[in-house]
């Protein structure tokens, strides 16, 4: 009895050990699977850190993207030598992939949406390490337009449109000072929001997204226009008054010069005319011959 419980003690022990003993190389063989998140705007560079300072000469390190780990690039500790997947997931690392051949860490140069996803390095050696990243891209924001509608006639306001263009997955938001007045999510069916301004005050339109922002300062004096003027006209009308009148006043003067034309020309058609007639027949224009002298004995 005492022979059996001694066995199963044994027993025990050893199994304990050796659960001991295969987690533990386990854990040495996988070590340090661990994520880190990365957000960049689109046409940057951004660097992915292997987390070694150099790799042991027995080592190998794959750089691996997406769901499926499609090897995009690697490189051997031995000699140094790396190796760029430029064809791999049609092309679209081509010329974009940089390896440090000392830590291994990888830079994807002029990143675009296409890129964005999940990147795993793998360091292959003795024990296999490994590290994800979760790289996101953002697009470039556009500077917001604004554009004032028609505003009430009865009061000192106007009604402005804020949009954007070309961009999604962003917010649109309204600011009056430092204050929050509204704010929407950009999609492709909603890009503008609108907001009714007084002019005392001064507003800003923003778009932004995790990363940076883009900033309107709205000027309302030359957006705006006020809705009343003190003689009760609206401001355009005003305009038009004012210059239908000078219109009708230069076309009165030029009328009335071209009437006082008229008058002095038919006075001069009218007016008499005076003959003087010359008697040849005298004895002094028959003694004369040349014609200069007729003229100046008053012949002619």
């Amino acid at each position: 009895m005492i022979f059996v419980a001694a066995v199963s003690g044994f027993l025990l022990i050893a199994v304990v050990v050796w659960f001991f003993w295969t987690g533990k190389k386990c854990r040495k063989t996988n070590e340090g699977v661990f994520g880190d998140s990365v957000s960049v705007m689109e046409g940057d560079s951004v660097s992915l850190n292997s987390s070694v300072t150099k790799i042991p000469e027995d080592d190998d390190i794959l750089w691996k993207f997406g769901a499926n780990k499609s090897l995009i690039a690697e490189m051997s500790g031995a000699d140094g030598i790396f190796s760029i997947k430029h064809d791999v997931l049609d092309g679209r690392f081509r010329d974009r992939l940089k390896l440090d051949n000392q830590t291994g860490s990888l830079t994807i140069t002029n990143i675009t949406t296409k890129h964005a996803g999940d990147y795993e390095v793998q360091i292959r050696g003795a024990k296999l390490r490994s590290k994800t990243f979760s790289v996101s891209v953002y697009a470039r924001l556009p500077v917001p337009i604004l554009n004032s509608s028609r505003c009430p006639s009865s009061q000192y306001n106007c009604s402005v449109l804020c949009s954007v263009v070309n961009v999604t997955a962003v917010s649109l938001s309204w600011y009056k000072g430092n204050g929050l007045l509204s704010s929407i999510s950009v999609s492709d069916q909603i890009r503008s929001l609108s907001l009714d301004v007084e002019y005392q005050d001064t507003y800003s339109c923003v778009v932004n997204n995790s990363i940076s922002n883009q900033t309107t300062q709205l000027n309302i004096t030359q957006l705006c226009q006020p809705c009343n003027t003190p003689s009760g006209l609206h401001l355009p009308l005003l305009y038009i008054v004012l210059i239908c009148t000078a219109a009708g006043l230069l076309l009165t003067v030029v009328i009335v010069c071209l009437n006082c034309i008229c008058k002095k020309r038919q006075r001069r058609v009218n007016a008499p005319q005076m003959y003087v007639e010359y008697n040849t027949d005298s004895p002094q224009c028959k003694k004369t011959t040349r014609k200069t002298k007729l003229k100046d004995a008053g012949c002619l």
